[in-house]
Order: structure tokens, then C-alpha cells, then sequence
């Protein structure tokens, strides 16, 4: 069974590289390895080695600290970070910051009235 931190670091891995518009081809090609093991990490079913989890962070334009986010001290995640295990969530922040800045504003206003008036 799967340790609850490689889990949460395997979420943290598949949300980034989708915010991202990569593959799982893509990132494995930029770290070197093949896409099946970039499948195994984002389960949870293999470990990231330390080294390998510098080289994603890099290919992904983040920090190692990252894919720890959000993970509390007993190795459980946070509840909040549950909205981003939603590939629809995902989607509308991927098409929200592929926006120009005053068009992401614009929406964002859009967004916050018509949650009031819900």
C-alpha cells in the first residue's frame, strides 16, 4: 500500500504538470525516463527519489517544496487542497491563467458577483 506522502507528492506531480498543458511523454522526456514511471509516480506507486523529484520540479518551473504543499505533519493532506483532485477545477484554472491579465481580471469580477447573487 501506498504511503500517504507519496500520494500527496504524486497529486501534487499530475495537478502541476496538467496546470502545466504537459504530458506525461512530455515531463518524462525532460527528466529522462519513460512516461510509465511518470504514471507510477502520480499513484503513489513508486517513490520520487530525491534527485528525480529536483529534475521534475525543474521541468515543471517550481520549487522541491512544491509537492509537499499542503501535506500536514502526520503525512495527511489538507481538505482544501480536495477542489484541485477536481479535473474541472484544474481545467478552469489551466483556461483562467492562459488569459491576459485584465481578461482574468474581468472574469474573476464576473465570478465573484455571481457567487453572491447564488
Amino acid at each position: 500500500m501506498a504511503h500517504s506522502v507519496d500520494l500527496h507528492v504524486g497529486r501534487k506531480l499530475r495537478q502541476r504538470r496538467w496546470l502545466m498543458g504537459m504530458t506525461q511523454q512530455q515531463l518524462a522526456d525532460r527528466v529522462g525516463i519513460k512516461f510509465q514511471q511518470i504514471q507510477k509516480y502520480e499513484t503513489g506507486a513508486n517513490r520520487v527519489a530525491a534527485s528525480r523529484l529536483w529534475e521534475m520540479a525543474e521541468a515543471l518551473d517550481v520549487s522541491p517544496a512544491y509537492f509537499f504543499d499542503g501535506l500536514l505533519e502526520n503525512g495527511d493532506s489538507e481538505p482544501a487542497g480536495d477542489v484541485l483532485n477536481d479535473k474541472e477545477a484544474l481545467q478552469l484554472m489551466r483556461s483562467y491563467y492562459a488569459m491576459p491579465q485584465a481578461q482574468r481580471r474581468q472574469i474573476f469580477e464576473l465570478a465573484r458577483v455571481l457567487s453572491h447573487a447564488a
